[in-house]
């Protein structure tokens, strides 16, 4: 299922492409997601102080539907990131 059926507009996750390109932002963003498993990234709590926490690190101001929107989201992907297959299919959406 596209992000874009959840509300989250293609012009911000371009703008936030670009700006993970800078070394110093991706560096700030690994950081905040290094060692976070499967059951944190089903958690609403804590994906909605993940998304919080990262739209400062980019300078990305959200509104509570935009960041409702990304906690939904991430949720229903049920990310494992210890899940190779899963980071490569979430690569791909993002291409």
């Amino acid at each position: 299922m596209s992000y874009q059926q959840y509300g989250i507009s293609p012009q911000l996750v371009e703008r936030i492409k670009l700006k993970m390109k800078n070394p110093a932002v991706k560096d700030r963003i690994k950081n905040l997601i290094n060692g976070l498993s499967k059951q944190h990234l089903q958690d609403p709590g804590v994906v909605r102080r993940l998304v919080h926490n990262a739209s400062g690190i980019l300078g990305e101001r959200l509104t509570s539907v935009q960041e409702d929107s990304i906690v939904r989201f991430v949720i229903a992907q049920k990310i494992d990131p210890n899940n190779t297959f899963h980071l490569i299919r979430l690569w791909g959406m993002f291409r």
